[in-house]
């Protein structure tokens, strides 16, 4: 994703809003407001988009909340780099949700 420009990226993103519709939105919902970086300021909703748009396209490969957990660990060191003192129970709650949203629009 790096070396592209704002309307590039843009553009992936309402792709991906489009490809993935109502889970998208659940998905950066749900890290917005466990808010694992500590970037919510109640206005910026939309803060957690590239992480959502990175975890979507590996759920198809997870079977369980761990291995959703596994990937959103994997996208969160990715975006912010291994962070000291990360609450994993931030992680697994996250994938839970993640997970549940996920299996309901998938069947």
């Amino acid at each position: 994703m790096q070396n592209q420009t704002r309307e590039q990226i843009k553009e992936q993103r309402r792709q991906m809003k489009e490809r993935y519709g109502l889970l998208f939105e659940a998905v950066t919902g749900i890290l917005f407001r466990h808010d694992p970086e500590g970037i919510n300021f109640e206005f910026n909703t939309d803060e957690y988009e590239p992480e959502a748009e990175t975890i979507l396209p590996r759920l198809k490969d997870c079977s369980s909340p761990e291995d959703v957990c596994r990937v959103v660990v994997e996208e969160f060191v990715y975006w912010f780099g291994p962070g000291e003192g990360k609450d994993e129970t931030t992680f697994i709650a996250i994938s839970q949700e993640i997970w549940e949203v996920w299996h309901k629009e998938s069947i």
